[in-house]
């Protein structure tokens, strides 16, 4: 990527013709442009905000093959993901990382250890390996060792993966950008751009009017297609085009706690007592995340989003449940976010039941993919390029063919930074995240800057080189995506602001005043969004869980009794069955009797 000039030169190379213009900067539109510019294609990503912004940096950072798709029976996009999955680890050790899988079973729970145990045996067959194995209760207390132990009847443990997200996003542009692909962030695409089709006579899209929020000016892209991958917000696109809307934003919000108190070495799955909905309880960059949960997103989707009240208090009930001895409070939590996913509805009322598989729409020339999963952002882009294979270059298929055994990311020798005197796990940390551009990171930073950041796995360095080469635009930016540590830390990192000012100032040239202006704003927006609600809005979870326990006592003493019930009108029916049969048969001997 380009340093603070970068802009400029970009919206310079506008007017040029361009094969592909794609607006969204999330992993779709990310894994996009670098299947496009591998294909030889000239691609331009515009993004409204800053890259990865929506829910491509708000996730439950795992990169994993579903097991809710096996239930649903989309064995499929399970293969699939599972196979990325696989193919991702492989080639991003420090930024993908195998995560061990805890999956708890307690008396009464619905799926049990059957059901379980054949989901994971398809699971692990799909990635031709055998990773799940069963625990009784005591082995699977000594992996879990706060874990309730009132009803518990066991667990599996399997293997899965976990990410950061944003750095995903980002060093899959910095891959596409250094083969050739542009992408610029706080751009919008305001209106769209026809021509005629000579084929059909009917008009298509393209190309966009572009608008640069920062620089505020004005532009026009032309381009043989154009790709709405904005997610979420595909519908604002689709709307210039007189469309009906077709998206169901779905809000998934999550809490973070410090590890040491809610200490768990691997990921821990459970059923939610209130509404029997998997929550994870996992270790990621040296914190505890708790969630997930799933809602309907009724909120502005131009504002930001953040945990709700009543998510707060099902998140605490779910950690009160599995967690009972270590008393966690609010004032426990370091932090929360919330991501609104891109989910097409169909109208069921349940938010859980509906599709999370992408899909793709061509309307008068605009092609847009939405939906889908983290995991299988390479998959969806040369689904894309399938889709619009007409209208590209005869010889971009066969291309196209055979890029599809090239690796997702870029090869990097995991010795690049032998002799920087950073510990191995850091370096294999940097290189993950940052690929070739690994050794420029570190090389061109002052010693003192190697150091991590306190109370993370961070280095000052790290900060350094997204202000001068990852195009930061706002202090959020820098803190929320491009590192992490307005997650990581109490109030946003906000004792260290200082020291971050003096490198913002030297590689982004803010003067006082912008510095004042962007803490400001920072510190704002981590309250409002990233920290929790209002103590006196969140409900007592305590009672929301006690009430949901006996609630799922009283649903399982039903099926019990209904199930007795049952067992009784069968004893029943045999009974008679058993009784008319003999009377049956008594008859039919006394008549061949007499007969004889």
């Amino acid at each position: 990527m380009e340093g603070k000039n970068g802009r400029d030169r970009t919206w310079k190379k506008l007017g040029q013709p361009w094969d592909l213009l794609i607006v969204g900067g999330g992993i779709t539109g990310a894994g996009l442009l670098r299947e496009a510019v591998r294909l030889g294609l000239k691609a331009l990503l515009v993004e409204q905000r800053d890259f990865a912004w929506g829910t491509s940096s708000r996730s439950s950072k795992l990169i994993h093959g579903g097991l809710r798709y096996l239930k649903e029976g989309d064995l499929l996009l399970a293969r699939a993901a599972v196979q990325e999955r696989e193919e991702l680890l492989a080639e991003g050790p420090g930024l993908i990382d195998p995560l061990g899988f805890l999956l708890s079973v307690y008396k009464g729970d619905s799926p049990g250890r059957l059901l379980y145990g054949l989901g994971l045996s398809v699971y692990d067959l799909l990635a031709m390996r055998w990773s799940h194995t069963y625990h009784a209760p005591e082995a699977f207390q000594m992996l879990a060792p706060h874990i309730s132990r009132e009803g518990l009847r066991g667990g599996f443990r399997y293997g899965d993966a976990q990410t950061d997200d944003a750095r995903l996003v980002l060093r899959i542009l910095l891959e596409a950008m250094a083969a050739g692909g542009e992408a610029i962030n706080y751009v919008a695409a305001e209106e769209l751009l026809f021509r005629e089709d000579p084929a059909s006579g009917r008009r298509i899209v393209a190309g966009a009017v572009l608008r640069d929020t920062v620089g505020d000016r004005r532009g026009e892209v032309r381009a043989r297609i154009v790709v709405n991958a904005t997610g979420v917000w595909a519908d604002v696109l689709r709307s210039r085009l007189q469309a009906p809307p077709r998206m169901r934003p779905l809000r998934g919000s999550h809490l973070i706690f410090p590890a040491w108190r809610l200490p768990v070495a691997q990921a821990l799955c459970f059923i939610h007592p209130a509404d029997s909905r998997p929550v994870f309880i996992f270790p990621w960059m040296g914190i505890t995340l708790v969630g997930t949960t799933d809602v309907d997103h009724l909120d502005n989707l131009q504002e930001e989003p953040a945990i709700s009240h009543d998510e707060t208090a099902y998140l605490m009930a779910a950690v009160e449940a599995q967690f009972p001895s270590l008393n966690l409070t609010l004032e426990d939590v370091i932090s929360s976010f919330a991501g609104v996913r891109p989910v097409i509805g169909t109208g069921k009322a349940d938010p859980s039941q509906e599709s999370r598989d992408h899909v793709i729409w061509e309307e008068e020339g605009l092609l847009t993919v939405t939906g889908g999963k983290l995991t299988t952002f390479r998959r969806i882009a040369q689904d894309v390029l399938r889709a619009v294979r007409h209208r590209l270059p005869e010889d971009t298929m066969r291309r196209l063919a055979a890029s599809e055994d090239t690796p997702v990311l870029d090869p990097v020798a995991m010795d690049l930074l032998e002799g920087t005197g950073l510990e191995q796990e850091i370096q294999r940390r940097i290189i993950g995240r940052y690929g070739a551009a690994a050794a420029t990171l570190v090389n061109g930073t002052p010693p003192e800057e190697r150091e991590t950041i306190p109370g993370t796995n961070t280095l000052w360095a790290e900060l350094r080189w997204a202000c001068r080469a990852e195009k930061v635009v706002h202090l959020d930016d820098l803190l929320l995506r491009r590192v992490r540590i307005g997650l990581l830390l109490p109030y946003g990192g906000a004792e260290f602001l200082e020291r971050i000012r003096t490198i913002c100032q030297e590689e982004l040239g803010w003067d006082d005043i912008r510095c004042r202006e962007e803490e400001r704003a920072y510190l704002d927006l981590w309250k409002r969004c990233y920290s929790l609600p209002p103590r006196e809005e969140i409900p007592d979870w305590k009672h929301l869980l006690e009430k949901a326990l006996r609630d799922r006592d009283e649903r399982r003493r039903k099926k019990r009794r209904k199930r007795n019930r049952w067992a009784v009108a069968a004893v029943i029916v045999a009974g008679s069955v058993a009784g008319i049969t003999a009377c049956y048969l008594r008859r039919r001997k006394g008549r061949d009797e007499g007969n004889d």
